[in-house]
Formats: structure tokens, C-alpha cells, sequence
């Protein structure tokens, strides 16, 4: 049964506390059901407060028969629920419909735990889908950060995002609900080759696991770990660096400091700036280290949606030319 495995990862991340309030997101996939109840489960020894939180993007026809299957879980195991339905197509306007998705559904879970005054969101995300995210960041090129992949626990905008099922296997979760004869609602779209994790997962995974490791999605999520560990000890050391920096970067500081937490605090100084490090490549990062230690004073490196960097006497700082 997965509840000893989650219950083994909410003590070592320290996930859960007694009395937590939790919304969970649920989509009404295998992985979030599963989720509900195993959660369900550890309700009374844990005095958890639970409330379900579904979201209907309208992406596929259909969708809203999610919602009413969502609805008839939460009224099975007596759990209050609160649904949403939004357009994505209609707000994308030719923009990326994952990301636009993604960010509507933080939205409203964030929404929904204010209103209901939970500290908690749990979400879905299992073994599987840590090494397919894994072999993603690889195969775009990431650094520490994105080779960290999914965290079990993550601070958003005040609140935890937590994920329990995310040393569990998709295969036993899988058994899970077929051992409590559940059946949970199926997105066909992940059965197609259209995106590159369904490619990942389709084709590529499988044929790792038979030709060179039939372990190789415990060594990528063992390599999610150890590398978030690493990137989190990095990154505190580089937020000690700019605490008191405001917009600006002293550069004779900066020259003096390892490449690697150099990176990490034009990193952070970008987001800091920006709000977030969305179309920042590394080479966006060697722009700006080349104009810290090779081009003239008043120079600039133009950065995406608009962010500027320039190079003044001793310092280079981040700012926005029509707020300049």
C-alpha cells in the first residue's frame, strides 16, 4: 500500500503537521485521487483539515465531466469542495497554453487557501513525473536550479506547496485505486506524442529502463534530491550576498566571488527585478558576466520583457529604461 511510502515522505520532508489545513488539488487524474484519499487516510490520527480545490480549463471536450466526477468524491468521503471553470484559449492569445494553465490553476488554489485560511496545498506530482522532468530540464539544457526538478516542498507567495506522492510510483498508485476499485478520470492527451513530456514518458523512459537501467527513474529522482540540496545551499549563500544590494551589484565584490554563486546572483537578481527568470537563458547569463568583465562603462545587455543591465563605475545595475 503507497500510505506507508507517503507517510515515509511527509516525515522526511516534514510535509504535514498536526492540525494543517490542506487544500488539494485534485483534477480528478489517478495521481490527485490517490492523493485525496491517502490524505483522507491520515485525517483523524493527524487532525488534518482537508478541503478539495478543482479547476476546469476547458482545454478538452469533456472537461466538465471532471468537475462533476470531482464533486461526487468529495461528497463520498464528506469533504467540502470548491470548483472553478476558466477559458485558457480564450485569456492565451497565442501564448503558451501549459504556462497560462499552470499559472491560472496556482491562482486559484492560492485563492482558495486564502479564503479558506489553509496554510497547505497538495498536489499530485509522483516518482514518474519527477524523472520525466528531470530528463526535460536535460535535454533543455538546465543548470542546478532546473535539474532540481519538482520540490515536495516549495514556499509560494506565502504559502507551501507540498507533494507526498512524489516518491510513489505512477504503477503503484496505479494499483492503489484498482485495489479500492476506483477509477479515476483519464486525459487521453497524455497517450499522444504531441508535447515533449509525453514523449518522454511514452518513448523514451521506457526504452531507458529496457536498454540501459530498469532503475533509471529512482536515479533520476535521487538526482533531483541531491542537486536541489546542493542548489539550495548555493542559493542561500548568494541571498547572504545580495540581502543589502538593492537594483545594483558591486563588480570588484563580484569578480571575487566562485563562478558558480555568481551565476546564482545574477539569478536573483534578475528575479528580484523581474518577478521572475521566464525566457532568461544561460546565455542571457554569459552576456552579462561578459559585460562585467570585458566591455566599456555606459555599456548595456538587454534582457527579455524589457530588463536592461548597465555597466557604471564599479557597479552594474538592473532596471527598466522607461522607469530609468
Amino acid at each position: 500500500m503507497i500510505q506507508k511510502q507517503v507517510k515515509t515522505t511527509i516525515k522526511n520532508y516534514r510535509l504535514i503537521n498536526k492540525g494543517d489545513k490542506i487544500i488539494i488539488g485534485v483534477s480528478g487524474g489517478p495521481d490527485s485521487v490517490a492523493l485525496v484519499y491517502v490524505l483522507n487516510s491520515l485525517r483523524r490520527d493527524l487532525k488534518l483539515k482537508l478541503h478539495i480545490a478543482h479547476l476546469d480549463h476547458m482545454l478538452r471536450k469533456g472537461s466538465s465531466e471532471d468537475r462533476k466526477f470531482v464533486e461526487g468524491l468529495a461528497q463520498r468521503l464528506n469533504l467540502p469542495v470548491t470548483c472553478a471553470r476558466i477559458n485558457i484559449r480564450e485569456i492565451a492569445a497565442g501564448g503558451s497554453l501549459e504556462e497560462i494553465a499552470r499559472n491560472a490553476r496556482l491562482g486559484f488554489l492560492f485563492k482558495v487557501a486564502k479564503d479558506n485560511k489553509a496554510n497547505k496545498i497538495a498536489l499530485g506530482h509522483n516518482l514518474d513525473d519527477q524523472a520525466e522532468t528531470v530528463l526535460m530540464r536535460i535535454l533543455r539544457g538546465s543548470g542546478l536550479y532546473g535539474l532540481s526538478a519538482i520540490l515536495p516542498k516549495r514556499e509560494i507567495a506565502d504559502f507551501q506547496i507540498i507533494r507526498p506522492l512524489i516518491e510513489t510510483k505512477r504503477k503503484e498508485i496505479e494499483a492503489f485505486l484498482r485495489q479500492k476499485r476506483i477509477k479515476p478520470r483519464l486525459d487521453v492527451s497524455n497517450q499522444q506524442d504531441l508535447y515533449l513530456r509525453n514523449r518522454i514518458r511514452n518513448k523514451l523512459l521506457p526504452f531507458l529502463e529496457k536498454e540501459y537501467n530498469q532503475n533509471i527513474k529512482e536515479i533520476l529522482s535521487n538526482m533531483a534530491q541531491i542537486v536541489a540540496s546542493d542548489y539550495d545551499y548555493l542559493n542561500r549563500s548568494a541571498l547572504r550576498i545580495i540581502k543589502d544590494t538593492g537594483s545594483k551589484i558591486n563588480i570588484k565584490q563580484f569578480i571575487r566571488l566562485h563562478p558558480a554563486i555568481q551565476r546564482i546572483v545574477l539569478r536573483l537578481m534578475i528575479a528580484r527585478k523581474k518577478g521572475n527568470m521566464r525566457r532568461i537563458t544561460f546565455q542571457h547569463t554569459k552576456e552579462i558576466e561578459d559585460l562585467i568583465l570585458n566591455r566599456p562603462v555606459n555599456s548595456i545587455v538587454d534582457l527579455p520583457q524589457g530588463l536592461s543591465v548597465v555597466k557604471k563605475n564599479g557597479h552594474i545595475a538592473f532596471y527598466y529604461p522607461s522607469k530609468h
